[in-house]
């Protein structure tokens, strides 16, 4: 767990520890100073992210430099179990392509319904299942009489055991026999959901959120059911999320971040010691080498 304590804190702790208190600005510039030390290992977690076979990708809404509520900047990661690897950006095309993305050919990555991620052609997609049963979950609000929405999520969720029993099992694959059945409601529920709401007439029309969810699970099957073929991949972003949870908290507690450039510093500390808690490495002890001049650096996996 990392706390967020604010720089006079920090400088009073110090104080504690030291008996000398340091100046508030000295405190907040060793934010540069340690992202500067751990550059050297940034680079290469970018890198290993661009290695890696499956990555998980997920952006939040981040307040971060001078403007009102409303102006926001978006923190973007890219991650895996092992790794994780930070963005300061937009939510636009440009940003995913200053990111990671335009550099992956290969590379499985497990994300939302968010349009930009198809922009890549170097990719293959996971989409998370765990969006689609939200969506699901409230086409079953919208549809109280319907019953496609409970039985496509119902099928979703015993095609994700059934992968969670071949992984454990060491298996590859999940076989077709542990899927055959989720499979046939599934296809069921989607063709009897399109059936029953229809698109809305006018190339340029909205359509109902359910009817592009149904269009969606139809012509990219392929795209929501990828962790049967390889075990590899998980069925959700859910790393993502989590490697994205602190900067909820932090903003929650602390609101808008004054600087771009120090939320960036922040955030390339933060990649850093992410990666090394993975690693089971001890973060304080990460961070003191790497300001030490002797950054951590993740060893490169067997499989890269």
């Amino acid at each position: 767990v990392m706390h967020h304590v604010p720089v006079e804190r920090c400088a009073d702790i110090l104080e504690s520890m030291s008996g000398t208190r340091p100046s508030d600005g000295w405190v907040h510039k060793l934010l540069a100073r340690a992202a500067r030390a751990v550059a050297a290992a940034n680079r290469a977690i970018r890198a290993l992210i661009i290695l890696a076979r499956v990555v998980c990708g997920d952006e939040t809404p981040l307040r971060a430099g001078p403007g009102p509520k409303t102006r926001k900047k978006y923190l973007q990661v890219a991650c895996t179990d092992l790794l994780t690897c930070y963005f300061l950006g937009g939510r636009d095309l440009a940003s995913f392509k200053n990111f990671v993305y335009s550099d992956l050919h290969g590379t499985v990555v497990v994300h939302d319904r968010y349009v930009n991620y198809d922009a890549f052609d170097g990719i293959s997609h996971q989409l998370c299942t765990q969006h689609l049963l939200r969506d699901l979950e409230d086409a079953a609000q919208t549809y109280p009489d319907a019953i496609w929405p409970g039985q496509i999520a119902e099928a979703l969720r015993g095609l994700i055991h059934a992968a969670n029993l071949a992984r454990d099992q060491g298996l590859a694959a999940v076989p077709a026999e542990l899927t055959a059945g989720h499979l046939t409601l599934f296809r069921r529920g989607v063709t009897v959901g399109l059936s029953g709401v229809r698109r809305v007439p006018g190339a340029k029309s909205k359509q109902p959120p359910a009817r592009t969810l149904l269009e969606c699970l139809r012509h990219r099957e392929a795209d929501v059911l990828r962790f049967l073929t390889d075990t590899a991949i998980p069925p959700t972003s859910n790393q993502a999320e989590r490697d994205l949870r602190p900067s909820k908290t932090q903003q929650k507690i602390s609101g808008r971040l004054r600087s771009e450039k120090t939320t960036r510093d922040r955030y390339a500390i933060r990649g850093y010691a992410s990666t090394a808690a993975k690693h089971q490495i001890a973060v304080f002890t990460a961070i003191r080498d790497a300001l030490a001049g002797n950054p951590w650096i993740p060893p490169i996996p067997a499989t890269a």
